[in-house]
């Protein structure tokens, strides 16, 4: 098996990884509260990824470099956990997992969109994408009735704060040690989300090992298994090709979602999704020519 194959695989297999963790999501988050649920998952998360910071960063370290991979770590576990605990909420009250994979997914269309302020160009097959997104979560979230779901809004909310999450670790990776950040902003989120657990959630020990498979499967699965394979799985690989793989996890979200919940999704939602995917592969898409030298 060449890289490229091995690559394709790794990518894929994250994307089923992150699909699934929304079924985790919604059973985990129907037994704990919200902050309860994502601060265990993230301790998991960090805790998981141990073994790969010995791994891969653990020789020839830099300890200036070290130093500034705190800061940004920080500033994008503040968004992760802003965005992960936003999402957790609105899954709670939405309909069904499946729609809030698709809606999720709408980061990938506002990520460009947000990077024009700061100052990279966006081309119009990216326009065309959110425009076919936009329409097509009128028809997932909004019924006959014209109602939208609050928990649709909320997760909508949470997409934007994950553009940012992504933007804020795009502005730094090439600056830090990427293993280290993804454990730092790991450990920022499972201490803000449990601060405020104890705050305004009722924690219950008995409560936590009810929901222990999706705590297991959203920290250990979700958050570490599924950055590591993501990481391996980047190398060699173009980052839009990448991309593009990797919103299949709104496709395995709503597999899962039928599968594992015996969710439906009617017709209406059904079309919206075709055409929030749709929206989604054609903004990862480029159209521009290839130069004799590239």
């Amino acid at each position: 098996m060449n890289q490229k194959t091995k690559s394709i695989f790794l990518l894929v297999l994250t994307a089923m990884i992150w699909g699934f963790a929304f079924i985790a999501q919604r059973v985990g988050g129907s037994i704990l509260g919200s902050f309860t649920y994502n601060g265990i998952r993230f301790v998991l998360g960090a805790l998981s990824l141990i073994p790969a910071m010995l791994l891969f960063e653990r020789q020839n370290i830099d300890k200036e470099k070290v130093k500034r991979t705190i800061k940004p770590s920080i500033l994008c576990g503040f968004f992760l956990c802003a965005a992960s605990n936003l999402q957790q909420i609105g899954i709670n009250m939405t309909n069904y997992a499946g729609k809030a994979g698709f809606l999720t997914g709408f980061y990938i269309i506002i990520v460009p969109i947000l990077g024009l302020f700061l100052k990279k160009k966006v081309s119009w097959n990216v326009w065309l994408g959110a425009v076919l997104g936009v329409i097509g979560l009128f028809f997932i979230s909004v019924n006959e009735s014209m109602s939208i779901n609050p928990g649709d809004l909320l997760i909508l909310g949470s997409a934007v704060l994950f553009a940012l999450h992504i933007l804020c670790i795009d502005h730094y990776i090439d600056d830090v040690y990427p293993v280290r950040l993804s454990f730092g902003q790991f450990v920022t989120s499972a201490v803000i989300s449990i601060i405020i657990a104890l705050i305004f959630e009722d924690i219950q020990f008995s409560a936590v090992l009810d929901a222990g498979i999706p705590v297991l499967y959203g920290g250990i699965m979700s958050v570490g298994v599924g950055y590591t394979t993501q990481i391996l799985g980047q190398k060699g690989i173009n980052p839009t090709t990448a991309a593009l793989i990797l919103s299949l996890e709104s496709v395995f979200c709503a597999i899962g979602g039928v599968l594992l919940l015996n969710e439906t999704l009617t017709l209406r939602a059904y079309f919206g999704c075709f055409l929030v995917f749709a929206g989604i592969l054609l903004s990862q898409v480029s159209f521009q020519k290839k130069s004799p030298n590239s």
